[in-house]
């Protein structure tokens, strides 16, 4: 479609998670600096936070990309309102153990073998929990119970917990006191400024070959970030409608009356009750429970806070179809996930060998 009429080397706008474009905005490499800092630490829990669409799952990808894989065995579990033994499974699928017709008491002498064994090869053990919002309070114990495995000082699991701001208000509830005190540091990822906005958009072109093909008006930018409130989800949606009517209407200048063009058309498709509005009320970022060496907590420093905005949520049912498309993709994620695995079974595959997405 649009890619060749612009002389563009793949989609630039594509909507699933992609590490090759991770674009490193000041509440990105903060929350990516977290994130390292916890696998430094190599013990407790790690909590990041942010909206549907906020990049999450981009980071934790480009985390993986990161990670040496002959010292740790990483992976990654996507929660659908698990309970507590349904949580046990999962992280045991997770890693590669066999599950079926096995009694909790079995499932737990597995796990901790299997950890063991891992720190025994001098490897350690990470897993990354997507939608932990979705988690029981039940579940959630169930893997702080897990982070008790131990052989002698050495902790044998770390976790990282992913999820919307729902995640956050949970931690805050009482019976979540236990776990607040595993957790080394947590960080609410904030939508993108302005400037930040106008930076991805052309970050994500140029990655693709992009040279000034379409052109974009200056004010484009700011009405992309008005409509998009600063969500690279819903930047990447409105930019990809953009370039698809350029290209329908063999248009090399795109100005802020096809923006709005836009915005009509997705209110049209929506509904009259579907809105395009500003960014979500960012919440300013946690703390950290422990202080982090000189070297780490420099790197944090030096990333930057994202900047938090005064504004409204998007409403109706532009929010409702944004919040089906991310249960579409995670679950069909997940299956992918678990085929993989299955194969590497089958084929002779060693058990807790990390899933490449």
């Amino acid at each position: 479609m649009y890619e060749s009429f612009y002389g563009l080397t793949g989609k630039p706008f594509q909507l699933n998670p992609d590490p090759a474009f991770y674009f490193g905005s000041r509440g990105h490499k903060r929350a990516f600096a977290y994130l390292q800092y916890g696998l430094y630490q190599s013990e407790g829990f790690i909590v990041i936070t942010g909206e549907i669409g906020a990049g999450k799952t981009t980071i934790v990808r480009n985390l993986f990309e990161h990670i040496d894989r002959d010292k740790l065995v990483a992976a990654q579990l996507v929660s659908t309102q698990l309970d507590a033994e349904d949580m046990l499974r999962s992280v045991g699928a997770a890693f590669g153990l066999p599950v079926k017709s096995v009694d909790k008491a079995i499932l737990l002498a597995s796990l901790e073998a299997f950890l063991c064994q891992l720190a025994l090869d001098e490897k350690r053990a990470l897993l990354v929990v997507d939608e932990a919002q979705n988690l029981t309070a039940r579940a959630i114990e169930e893997l702080r119970m897990l982070s008790n495995f131990q052989l002698g000082d050495q902790a044998l699991l770390q976790s990282f917990l992913i999820g919307q701001p729902e995640l956050r208000v949970m931690m805050q509830s009482p019976q979540m006191q236990q776990l607040r005190q595993r957790v080394i540091a947590s960080y609410h990822l904030g939508p993108l400024d302005r400037t930040e906005t106008q930076a991805y958009v052309e970050h994500r072109l140029h990655h693709v070959g992009w040279k000034d093909d379409p052109r974009f008006d200056p004010g484009c930018f700011e009405l992309i970030h008005s409509l998009s409130g600063g969500i690279p989800r819903r930047i990447n949606t409105l930019c990809n409608r953009l370039m698809l009517a350029g290209f329908l209407g063999e248009k090399h200048l795109l100005d802020t009356a096809d923006v709005q063009a836009i915005a009509r058309e997705i209110r049209d498709e929506m509904g009259p009750d579907a809105t395009l509005g500003p960014a979500p009320v960012a919440m300013a970022p946690a703390v950290q429970v422990q202080a982090p060496a000189p070297a780490i907590a420099a790197a944090i420093a030096g990333a930057g806070a994202a900047a938090p905005e005064d504004a409204a949520d998007w409403q109706g049912r532009f929010r409702e179809l944004e919040e089906r498309m991310d249960r579409l993709e995670k679950l069909v994620n997940s299956a992918v996930n678990l085929l993989h695995r299955s194969l590497l079974t089958e084929r002779g595959g060693k058990p807790g060998t990390p899933v490449k997405r």
